[in-house]
């Protein structure tokens, strides 16, 4: 899973001051991230969220919090075991059915509500697809140390160790743990588990990004449509 990333060309010492100049000058300033605290954008709720720039891509700094989706219809919160292990609609649960830990961490959706066409995205913005997720992971050096770039340092969320975590892109990922098909809970403080908008070829599980605490890496995998990860949203 962990897997080699390209490594930068060495440039030697050797140069002087005045020949690095002009090598530096001529060459394309590499890619920035451009953190935006002060811009915000509202969902149907009004809740509201911060963006990020990193590379070509805006990303929301906070995950979804919407109870509603974009035309204004409820979103079922199923807080029984036996209703969100059976539900085939979209729903979602506060982590262990208490709303206070989603202040910080979001809420958790299954897929069925990832997938609806009513969108539970904020306008102008998407759940992102794997691709899109992708493209985030190779532009932070790959999924063997792009977690590390998009987890919150520190241990104020994350258990310990947070292993690599920097938060060098602005991303500030979050632990959210996740609610399993059947309708338990696990993983408050250790994994942060993302949903993509794209569906598995099997048609009854989807591809999610996954960090956790003990490595620096993130991870591409699929889950079952009924399991609830975390939403983060992407500019259209």
């Amino acid at each position: 899973m962990k897997r080699d990333f390209l490594r930068g060309t060495l440039i030697f010492l050797t140069f002087s001051p005045i020949v690095m100049l002009l090598f530096f000058g001529c060459t394309k300033n590499d890619p920035t991230t451009e953190i935006t605290p002060d811009t915000t954008i509202e969902d149907v709720d009004g809740n509201s969220y911060h963006t990020v720039t990193i590379g070509t891509q805006t990303w929301l700094v906070e995950n979804l919090k919407t109870t509603k989706y974009r035309n204004g219809d409820p979103i079922p919160n199923l807080q029984s075991d036996n209703q969100w292990a059976t539900t085939s609609d979209g729903a979602y649960s506060d982590y262990a059915n208490n709303p206070a830990l989603s202040t910080d961490r979001g809420k958790l959706y299954n897929w069925f509500a990832v997938n609806d066409a009513r969108n539970i995205a904020p306008a102008g913005y998407h759940v992102p697809n794997a691709e899109e997720w992708e493209e985030l992971v190779q532009y932070l050096g790959g999924e063997a140390i792009a977690g590390g770039k998009l987890k919150e340092a520190g241990l104020g969320h994350w258990a310990d160790p947070n292993t690599g975590a920097t938060n060098s892109s602005g991303f500030t990922a979050l632990p959210t743990g996740f609610r399993s098909r059947d309708g338990s809970f696990s993983g408050l403080s250790g994994f942060g588990y993302y949903w993509s908008a794209s569906e598995n070829y099997q048609q009854t599980s989807a591809w999610y990004f996954g960090m956790n605490m003990d490595w620096a890496g993130i991870e591409k995998a699929i889950e079952f449509e009924k399991t609830g990860h975390a939403v983060r949203c992407i500019k259209d």
